[in-house]
Order: C-alpha cells, then sequence, then structure tokens
C-alpha cells in the first residue's frame, strides 16, 4: 500500500503557515511510505532529528479498487471508507526544505508520521463534501474542518493523482488539514473526530 497525501487543500490553513492565501492551481501532491503508517491507537514517540513537530488533522479516504486515469465522475466508486488522521510533520526541518527548494519527505515520510483512526464506511455518510472533523488534545477543540472548504475535493485529488499513480486496493489519501495546527509535546492524548464520533486516539511520548 502507499500513502498519497494533498498539501495546500484549505485556503485559511495555507494563510496561516504562509501569511497568504495561497490558492494552488492543481493538489499539492507527496506521498509517504508505508512505514509512516500508524494505527490502532499507538503512541507517537517524538523523533530527536527536529525540534517541532506538528499535528495535523485530516481526512483520510480508503481505496477499494485497482484505477489509473480516472474520471472525476467516477472518482467515488474507488473508496468505500473514511477516517481522520494526523500528518506528523517536522515542521522547523519543512522550513528549510522550502527555503533551499527541496523535497518534503524528510519532514512528512518519517516513520509513524501518518496516524490513522478506525474506519466509517462511506455509505454510512450523506455526503464526504459536507463532512465535519475535529482534533481534541487532552479534552480541548484545537482544530476544526468542514471538507466544504477543500480547495480541491475528494473526487479531484482522486481524478488528478491517478494521473500519476495507479491507486490499489488499501491505498490511503490524505485530503488536507485546515487551519489550527500546531506543536505536539509529550503527555498530550490527541483525539480525531467525525462530527461526533471519535475514531483516533493517540498518545505523545
Amino acid at each position: 500500500m502507499k500513502i498519497i497525501a494533498v498539501g495546500m487543500n484549505y485556503a485559511e490553513h495555507n494563510k496561516e503557515l504562509d501569511h497568504t492565501l495561497v490558492l494552488p492551481k492543481e493538489p499539492v501532491i507527496f506521498t509517504k511510505p508505508d512505514s509512516a503508517l500508524q494505527r490502532d491507537g499507538r503512541p507517537f514517540f517524538i523523533p530527536d532529528f527536529a525540534s517541532r513537530f506538528d499535528y495535523e488533522a485530516e481526512i483520510v479516504v480508503r481505496i477499494c479498487r485497482l484505477g489509473r486515469h480516472i474520471d472525476q465522475r467516477f472518482a467515488h466508486r474507488y473508496y468505500d471508507a473514511v477516517t481522520v488522521g494526523i500528518d506528523f510533520t517536522a515542521r522547523d526541518l519543512q522550513q528549510r526544505l522550502r527555503a533551499e527548494g527541496k523535497p518534503w519527505d524528510l519532514c512528512k515520510g518519517f516513520d509513524n508520521s501518518a496516524a490513522i483512526g478506525q474506519f466509517v464506511s462511506v455509505k454510512d455518510i450523506d455526503n464526504l463534501q459536507d463532512l465535519y472533523f475535529h482534533l481534541d488534545i487532552d479534552g480541548q477543540t484545537v482544530q476544526k474542518g468542514w471538507t466544504g472548504d477543500m480547495i480541491f475535493s475528494i473526487d479531484q485529488i482522486i481524478a488528478f493523482a491517478s494521473r500519476f499513480f495507479t491507486l490499489k486496493m488499501g491505498d490511503l489519501i490524505f485530503t488536507g488539514t485546515p487551519a489550527g495546527v500546531g506543536p505536539v509535546s509529550e503527555n498530550m492524548v490527541l483525539q480525531g473526530y467525525i462530527e461526533d464520533r471519535c475514531l483516533l486516539k493517540c498518545k505523545i511520548k
């Protein structure tokens, strides 16, 4: 399996990072290796190669069939479940890499940087582009998102990504994070929700 992720897909998040309302003309795609995947509520151990690691809560969709060059009209046929994920980011390392014009692999794709929660069938959701989700830390909401605010919808992302990558059963797509990202520290407990359902819990160590 592979993890395909989208950067800069919520305008207000782009503004909080770059101090300008960036609206990319096409999805900003990066990938994470399968060694980045963290599931089953395992803790996130803060690595030692950077000084700041940020949480980025996202809606994650699971691919359920083989597909390439998928037309946007049919993209909904290629995923069967959704959850909340956290794209852990080595923020100070990312800032240096961006300034130097280098790829994001080191700051985004390190081990255990892609936490995911329990999946919910898309059959149980009326409209994926009208979905509220949030992240709590120690019981306080720190990040709120609505999929209607995405610059590129889930189906647009799948159509675009499948031009470059063959999508396979079990692949995951992290669809971007809204505003409100921030640093993690030891002993924090992160909980990710879709609507009022807690699907992800992760302790920071």
